[in-house]
């Protein structure tokens, strides 16, 4: 009878570190997929910050990435979030609260081919959202916040949260309502405000920190203004 009960043990013991191995390599070579730029959004729930994946989809990260040097995910949200599935960010040609400008909007109107690849949909990674069409992703993507196999390669991974996970779980508790197939938050999850920068700039802080108290200080204007113009 022990002896039975030490072999059960045995191989939970032998599990649980399968297990742990595998999680620890997933991450490892996440890791090593990363590119040097990072971006921070600042919503009204806190930070989150993510890097990208160039190599596995070049077209997606660049597409990605000029969006937000153009500004465009400021004002916008976060539509979705269904706990221990996906945070799904909006597309910005209808969830900026700002208009945008034609230099915006013609980038955001932009579809990406369908960038299919490998890496394993888990949690933290950035994943492209798209219509029936595997070439219609357009501006909106899904930060995991679990472990989903059934969209690896259904949908085009471009990177992974690098920072912020304290805010994923914050939006995780948020109340939510379903419409359809979505989990949609009942308060509304505001960008405030996006920046970037480069990991292997040297001496960066102070600029850095500069530039988050401007950007700060710009969403609160925006929103002010928003008040104002459409109380």
């Amino acid at each position: 009878m022990w002896s039975r009960k030490s072999a059960l043990i045995g191989l939970l013991v032998l599990f649980c570190l399968h297990t742990t191995f595998f999680t620890s390599a997933i991450a490892s070579s996440q890791e090593s997929l990363l590119g040097s730029a990072r971006v921070v959004f600042q919503t009204n729930f806190g930070e989150i910050e993510f890097g990208f994946f160039p190599s596995v989809a070049p077209k997606t990260v660049d597409h990605i990435f000029k969006l937000v040097r153009l500004g465009c995910y400021n004002t916008n949200h976060f539509f979705r979030v269904d706990k221990g599935f996906v945070a799904q960010v909006a597309d910005v040609v209808g969830g900026r609260l700002a208009p945008m400008n034609e230099e915006q909007r013609q980038e955001a109107e932009k579809t990406v081919v369908g960038e299919f690849s490998d890496v394993k949909h888990v949690r933290g990674i950035l994943s492209m959202g798209r219509y029936e069409d595997p070439n219609s992703a357009a501006s909106s993507f899904s930060m995991l916040l679990g472990d989903a196999p059934h969209l690896d390669r259904q949908y085009a991974i471009f990177g992974k949260v690098t920072k912020g996970d304290e805010t994923l779980r914050k939006l995780e508790e948020l109340p939510t309502r379903r419409e359809g197939i979505f989990v949609m938050p009942t308060e509304r999850i505001t960008i405030l405000s996006s920046y970037y920068y480069d990991t292997e700039m040297e001496n960066c802080e102070h600029e850095r920190s500069i530039l988050k108290r401007r950007l700060t200080a710009s969403a609160i204007e925006i929103e002010r203004q928003r008040m104002k113009c459409f109380p």
